[in-house]
């Protein structure tokens, strides 16, 4: 067995203040992040909404302006802003994992023809507007010029077409229509949505040459349709055999969660291998994962209860670390982007449940449903910002899109169903 010499294994090593300055940081975001979280929760918003705040609370935003040097205390450069972002990095495949879950591609293929036209219809015009404004215009959308005008635009569509699935279940159940056949248009709809808006987004990873450095883009398309097929057809039907075992032999529910987290990992370890990002395999494994009819929704909500409460914070918080919202923030890019964002989603997947037979009443409901973005758009926006594909400024505006559309979703759509529509 090799053995490290003396020098390296100290190098390897945190010392004890950078031990105590990780613990100190991940107990004060986890908890404002809880206190926040609760407050948003009191005011009808979603937690995601009191976590970043919290994040602008102890980042550059606030805590940085009014004391730096208690801010450059707390979180340092170092050893342990190194050890918490990749603590931040789990969390993000984490997150990804459980949106998975929450897609049912039996509820898909029972809608049929209506979620057809209402995706398409939902991802396309989005996509279209997100793509077209940002191409023509690069300068006003922050655009460097770096030689990657079509993956710029590319993601500019993308995040402006996909959805937060999670968040708009939230909404439908606070709205008590969750069972309703326009409710699962709704969720079906956004289904469809995020498994292709994710497909593309890794896809623009890939064209920037983000991944594998002996592996050309072609192999790493080819590679990414074959995973996300296999594991929807082949992989689902040997999960589906080795859930009960699972169930069976190993205690319950530690042994179900310690494999459905090695598998997620290691979904995720193999696309950021090929040159997609990590959260994608996870995305992915989480989709086989949750159509398993042993998957019980027991098993769901206590993997979900463990991520949220403990992982999701520590992101959520950390968003308001990495960026000054002040400083970055640009109104007219913000207001252009809340635009698209609200006039592609709302007229595309309003149009297409209304060509689906539903009612003007209901279309509006179904546009303003999946207008909701909320932590998807921001993991998107993040892992952009950290692949040098948009600058600060945009990030932030992506971030405040993704907050604005969660907050007024469900608003929307309570006031779309109480009012008089000529059908």
């Amino acid at each position: 067995m090799q053995v490290l010499p003396e020098r390296r294994r100290t190098m390897l090593k945190m010392g004890q203040q950078e031990l105590m300055g990780l613990l100190i940081q991940l107990a004060i975001m986890l908890f404002a992040g809880r206190m926040l979280a609760e407050v948003a929760r009191k005011l009808k918003q979603p937690a995601v909404v009191g976590e970043i705040i919290a994040g602008l609370l102890l980042g550059p935003t606030v805590l940085g302006l009014i004391s730096p040097d208690t801010f450059q205390l707390i979180f340092p450069e170092g050893p342990s802003s190194l050890v918490l972002d990749g603590f931040v990095q789990v969390a993000v495949v984490m997150l990804l994992f459980i949106a998975g879950l929450e897609v049912d591609l039996h509820v898909v293929w029972q809608q049929g023809r209506q979620a057809v036209l209402t995706s398409t219809l939902g991802l396309v015009v989005p996509f279209a507007l997100g793509f077209a404004l940002p191409f023509l215009f690069p300068d006003f959308f922050g655009y460097a010029d770096d030689g990657k005008r079509l993956a710029f635009a590319l993601f500019m569509g993308t995040s402006m077409a996909i959805t937060a699935l999670p968040v708009i279940v939230r909404i439908l159940m606070d709205l008590n229509i969750f069972k309703s056949r326009m409710s699962m248009l709704v969720v079906s709809s956004a289904m469809i949505n995020d498994l292709i808006g994710w497909l593309i987004f890794s896809m623009v990873l890939g064209m920037i040459g983000k991944g594998h450095q002996n592996m050309s883009l072609t192999n790493t398309i080819i590679l990414t349709l074959g995973f996300t097929l296999i594991m929807l057809t082949l992989g689902r039907g040997v999960i589906n055999r080795i859930l009960p075992w699972i169930n069976k032999k190993l205690a319950w529910p530690g042994g179900l969660l310690s494999i459905s987290l090695a598998m997620c990992f290691m979904a995720a370890a193999f696309t950021e291998y090929i040159g997609i990002h990590a959260i994608f395999g996870a995305f992915i494994l989480g989709v086989a994962l949750g159509d398993s009819q042993h998957m019980s929704e027991r098993a769901k909500e206590i993997i979900h209860q463990f991520i949220n409460n403990i992982f999701a914070p520590l992101f959520f918080v950390s968003i308001g670390l990495k960026v000054n919202f002040i400083a970055n923030f640009d109104l007219w890019l913000t207001l252009a982007i809340l635009f698209i964002a609200f006039a592609g989603k709302i007229i595309g997947s309003g149009f297409g449940a209304r060509l689906g037979g539903f009612n003007w009443k209901e279309s509006m409901a179904v546009g303003f449903g999946m207008n909701a973005r909320g932590a998807m758009e921001i993991i998107l926006g993040l892992i952009a910002l950290e692949a040098g594909l948009i600058n600060e400024t945009v990030f932030v505006s992506l971030v405040i899109m993704a907050l604005v559309t969660s907050m007024t979703s469900g608003p929307l759509m309570k006031w779309s169903l109480s009012r008089k529509w000529k059908t």
